[in-house]
């Protein structure tokens, strides 16, 4: 069996709070620490950067997907174990998505949330089948999981969307729900 790959999704900012860097810091440090691949937005900034340093000092293996329109804005960070530039957006996500055995996804803005709702809604739609795990550092994803719950009392989902991911609280559990799934 390959190395497992675990795409993240998170944010070009770092936010309004520590624990958005402390989070993505852990969730880096821990995919190494598994011997898991990072797949990630290829960035050297915000969140991204945080949680490929971290990966790349504790030894891990990283892969950075970037559009060639955002590698000076992101920062593209070129040292990585494999450093992809692509034409569009939505080749980065679906070369990301594709190269990833499951979804993480930290605290973010607009970009994150694309990101998230593809790779969800690829699930729904069968596509893949790889888990989808959100981590709710500070309750960030809460007002998420209220508009996903609305989505489905209104009738535009079947409350089996929320079979298709998982909130979790922190890094440690994610990592530990991935394994769960099948990681090793």
């Amino acid at each position: 069996m390959s190395k497992l790959s675990v795409c993240v999704y998170c944010g070009a900012r770092k936010g309004a709070r520590a624990s958005y860097t402390e989070a993505a810091e852990v969730l880096g440090q821990g995919l190494a620490a598994r011997n898991w691949r990072l797949v990630y937005g290829a960035g050297d900034v915000g969140l991204m950067g945080t949680v490929a340093r971290a990966a790349q000092e504790a030894g891990g293996d990283t892969f950075g997907v970037i559009p060639a329109h955002l590698v000076a804005m992101e920062v593209g960070k070129a040292d990585l174990s494999t450093y992809v530039v692509t034409e569009t957006m939505h080749e980065r996500k679906k070369v990301m998505l594709m190269n990833a055995d499951a979804v993480v996804l930290l605290p973010g803005g607009a970009g994150s949330l694309d990101e998230f709702f593809e790779a969800l809604t690829w699930r729904q739609l069968g596509l893949h089948d790889k888990p989808i795990f959100a981590i709710d550092t500070d309750g960030y994803w809460t007002p998420l999981m209220r508009l996903l719950t609305h989505v489905v009392d209104e009738g535009f989902a079947d409350a089996s969307l929320f079979d298709l991911m998982q909130v979790v609280p922190d890094p440690g559990a994610a990592l530990d729900a991935i394994a769960d799934h099948g990681g090793t």
